[in-house]
């Protein structure tokens, strides 16, 4: 085997495992607090310890997973509290992309936000709940795209992955996707419509929305 694609085994083998494990996150079925083994993750994504070492680290750095001195890696337990402050910070943040993404907005990006307006709408109609969860953050996902602020990308990217678990259980909440479907649609009409201030203040209005919700679960 060449150095290259040695190389290449273990960034594909990180990569699966960042990735099994954030979803475990996600999921709960690694649970706040839980200490993680690495010989049991890697019989139980069938990468190397290398890469399961690397997707560690990586997560530590996202904030998912801390280490603790002589203990070794567990998953970072995120208080209610914690968890609103931190929807705080990306409500700024959020709404900073939806102007930007309202300022830059073009035919071909409008096509695709209506495109996902007619999904969501679809996914609640049909009571697709883990769908519409998916097309939620990709809806989120493609806003950035269209705004091109990188470093607000890069903020909220590192937020959102500190409270990965609580975001998952309240977009399966019964009765949530109703309510925040006229929230994401308001955000899409005010970013076709190239309103950045509309835009802006409908992406925070949908983020108020989330802080209440998550607030009652505490």
């Amino acid at each position: 085997m060449s150095q290259t694609s040695g190389l290449e085994r273990g960034t594909q083998g990180k990569a699966i495992a960042v990735e099994r494990l954030r979803h475990a996150i996600a999921q709960g079925a690694v649970a706040p607090g839980q200490r993680l083994v690495e010989s049991e993750l890697v019989e139980q994504f069938e990468v190397t310890r290398g890469s399961v070492r690397a997707a560690i680290d990586e997560l530590v750095a996202e904030g998912l997973i801390e280490r603790i001195h002589n203990r070794g890696a567990r998953v970072r337990s995120v208080s209610h509290q914690q968890a609103v402050e931190i929807l705080e910070c990306r409500k700024v943040l959020e709404g900073l992309i939806a102007a930007k993404a309202a300022e830059r907005i073009t035919p071909a990006d409008a096509d695709r936000l209506r495109g996902y307006s007619a999904r969501l709408s679809a996914a609640v109609q049909d009571g697709e709940l883990l769908e519409y969860s998916t097309l939620n953050h990709e809806l989120h996902a493609v806003l950035r795209e269209i705004a091109g602020q990188e470093t607000a990308t890069d903020l909220i990217a590192r937020l959102n992955a500190q409270i990965v678990r609580h975001q998952f259980q309240l977009s399966l909440r019964p009765g949530r996707p109703q309510v925040s479907l006229p929230e994401h649609l308001a955000i899409v009409d005010a970013v076709v419509a190239g309103d950045p201030i509309a835009a802006e203040q409908a992406m925070r209005d949908h983020l108020d929305s989330v802080i209440t919700a998550l607030s009652r679960t505490a």
